[in-house]
This record gives structure tokens, sequence and C-alpha cells, in this order.
């Protein structure tokens, strides 16, 4: 049994949905901490998940067989997540900074005996940079989380941008300039 992910694809598109399972199981938690940090909200993570899946499925006979799996299917992801953050926008439905930090159980947690200097610093800091990453193009955020928070090298993340390296490792560097400058108000007054 061929469990790479080029033999599964064959087997899926032959009609085998224990591949296509497999498949799944395979992508769905690094798919999820894709659409999460693109769309800052875990309900609409897990429906970028099952979006993208479903998208993939029906697209299987299309996929270049040349091309990665995980690429492709990080495309189709980083699409359904850029539909549903821009007709979120659109709707004037735009998350506030509080909500994000309601669905991220990391951020719930409380630090070993902080100062109330450190909370409002912590939050300040968690509403600034929820706050810049919204005000970041599709393709800076995009370019943004793959490298940093997925750690994609800029080749995988140029792939999954369909560009050129040199234009990914740009959309990287503006996206950390934008926060840097957001960002550096806390810094200064932190020094």
């Amino acid at each position: 049994m061929d469990c790479n992910d080029l033999g599964l694809v064959t087997r899926a598109r032959a009609g085998g949905t224990d591949a296509f399972r497999v498949l799944v199981e395979r992508y769905s938690r690094p798919l999820f901490r894709l659409a999460y940090r693109m769309t800052g909200n875990q309900q609409d993570a897990e429906d970028v998940v099952q979006d993208s899946f479903l998208r993939a499925y029906k697209q299987l006979a299309r996929f270049d067989e040349r091309a990665s799996f995980g690429t492709w299917l990080y495309r189709i992801a980083v699409n359904c997540s850029l539909d549903l953050v821009r007709s979120r926008k659109r709707r004037n439905e735009l998350m506030a900074p509080e909500d994000s930090q309601m669905d991220d159980p990391i951020l719930s947690l409380p630090a070993r005996d902080p100062s109330p200097d450190r909370i409002a610093m912590s939050g300040e800091v968690r509403d600034r940079v929820a706050e810049a990453m919204t005000d970041l193009s599709a393709s800076e955020r995009t370019a943004f989380v793959l490298r940093h928070f997925e750690g994609m090298c800029i080749e995988d993340v140029s792939r999954v941008l369909g560009c050129q390296p040199g234009a990914a490792k740009h959309s990287v560097f503006r996206a950390v300039q934008k926060l840097r400058r957001a960002l550096e108000p806390l810094v200064s007054a932190a020094r």
C-alpha cells in the first residue's frame, strides 16, 4: 500500500475514499493552523478547512502530479481563507481584537504571576498585532503567515502564492516592515 501523497492521490482518483481520508487526516491540522492564522477565528478556520478539502476532492482530477500535493492543498486553503476574509470585510463584520483572544486557548492561559503592567502591555500588543494583520494586503498576510507561522521556505511560499521567489520574499519583507511600524510605539514605550 503506497502511503505517499502521490500514491494516495492516484488511489483517490480511482475512487478510493480511504485514500482521500488519509490525506484529510494528514493535512487537517496544518490547514487548520494556516486558516486560523489567516482568519483569526476558530469557527471560520474550521469552515475553511472543510471547504478546502471539499474543493480539493472535487478538483482532484485537475491536480498536476508534478507538483507537491501539500503545496496545491495549501493554495486552495489560502484562497478559501482570503475569500472568507474578503466577504467578512464586505459585510463590515470585522472581528474585534477582543474576540480573537477568546478563540485562541493559548492566549487565554494565565501567565505565571503576571504583573498588572505586563497584563496591560500584552493586551495592547495582542490588539496591535491583530489590527496590523488586518491592515496587510492579502499577499502580505499570506506570505507572512506561511513564512513565520508555518515555517515554510521562500520557495514553498512562492509556490503557494503562485509567484516568483523574489516577489514572495518582498511580500514577507513588506509585511514585517508594516508590523514593525505598527508595534514601534509599544516597543518605544517599553524601553
